[in-house]
């Protein structure tokens, strides 16, 4: 098992499961100019692509570690589509918004988490000694 796997495959499916189960249409970000990516350049606008990947909208669908491919109609012609993981920007729901967007990756790989900063350690009270109370009998 390599230490080096990238998240972004499952998290992918996870947020695609997420989204059919809410009701909502589960689309992705791509990168088109990205290495092995096969989509219509006539809909590519930026160096990219969303698209939409519900089952309904698609046919033959799959959602691997390395590659998502699947055949969709795009001006009412059925084509192929391969997107290498890594090329994925984002996925998301239509309907809301709501999902993930992956930063970019090098060689495949993601890059290390960052750890946050500790909360600075609080400071001490400042001009007092000792205490001020006194003890009444």
């Amino acid at each position: 098992m390599s230490a080096d796997r990238s998240t972004r495959p499952y998290l992918i499916r996870a947020l695609h499961e997420w989204a059919l189960d809410s009701g909502f249409t589960p689309q992705i970000v791509v990168d088109a100019t990205a290495p092995g990516t096969q989509v219509p350049h006539a809909f590519v606008k930026d160096g990219q692509i969303v698209l939409n990947v519900h089952p309904q909208s698609v046919h033959q669908l799959e959602l691997g570690n390395e590659t998502i491919s699947f055949f969709a109609r795009f001006g009412g012609k059925s084509e192929p589509v391969v997107v290498p993981v890594r090329a994925v920007l984002a996925v998301y729901a239509r309907e809301n918004g709501r999902g993930i967007q992956f930063p970019a990756e090098k060689d495949g790989i993601d890059p290390p988490p960052t750890t946050p900063e500790p909360p600075p350690a609080p400071e001490p009270p400042v001009g007092r000694k000792g205490t001020h109370l006194k003890s009444v009998k």
